[in-house]
């Protein structure tokens, strides 16, 4: 599982596709946070991070299935899927390799952003005039969405040998888990059950965590899309 982890990291990091995913993430957060006045942090008045904890799962939505299109569609397309289920690794190893290699570079690709936290906290009137247990559990709350889009995407990769297929379904994937959850919920038709089926949305755990309260109910809901994700790409993959 170790060798596969490394390989994966290697691999996106030594291409120029790694570099522009990041990158493109970086750019367009940077440019809605300190750039375009709707959405700059220095017209918003208030020493908090909450428009970037806003805007990063919408922008997740595209960025995470971008890494986790060619886990395994570039597997199957290349035929190297057969070789790798010949070698003495089990389909769980395979599977949780890959999506720690997937998490690892999501994670990364978060860590340049705490500058704006630093920044945030310069800026306060007085200095240090933040709410930090906030900025935490947001931290915390869009490193689980992170992973809960990474198994999610890393299932669509397993059903596909086109990566662009397994892009557009995963970022369908993802918005259904995200957004259209929440969307049906506003259905008048549901009547009491609209309340149930809210707590069934991503966002909705997402933005429980980014109060700043942590909520163990939330950590394990959000861990148990993972796992369910994850369970399907293994079926997936060990039906072939």
């Amino acid at each position: 599982m170790v060798a596969i982890f490394r390989n994966e990291v290697r691999a996106f990091l030594t291409s120029l596709v790694g570099y522009v995913v990041m990158g493109v993430f970086l750019t367009a957060i940077g440019l809605l946070l300190w750039v375009f006045p709707d959405t700059s942090l220095l017209n918003y008045g208030y020493a908090e991070l909450s428009p970037f904890f806003s805007l990063a799962p919408y922008v997740f939505l595209f960025l995470v299935p971008a890494i986790t299109m060619r886990a395994f569609a570039e597997e199957r397309r290349g035929g190297t899927l057969e070789l790798l289920l010949t070698k003495p690794l089990t389909d769980w190893q395979l599977v949780l390799g890959k999506f720690g290699a997937c998490w690892f570079l999501i994670l990364l690709t978060l860590l340049p952003t705490l500058v704006y936290y630093v920044t945030i906290y310069q800026l306060g009137n007085p200095v240090g005039n933040v709410d930090s247990a906030e900025v935490a559990g947001s931290y915390l709350g869009l490193g689980l969405l992170g992973g809960a889009f990474a198994a999610i995407g890393l299932f669509t990769s397993a059903l596909t040998d086109n990566q662009i297929v397994a892009f557009l379904l995963g970022v369908f994937a993802c918005f259904l888990g995200y957004v259209g959850i929440s969307a049906l919920a506003g259905l008048e038709s549901l009547g009491s059950a609209a309340y149930y089926v809210g707590q069934l949305g991503l966002d909705t755990r997402y933005a429980s965590l980014g109060r700043g309260l942590l909520d163990s109910r939330d950590v394990v809901y959000l861990l148990s899309w993972i796992a369910l994700a994850l369970w399907l790409t293994r079926w997936r993959v060990g039906s072939r």
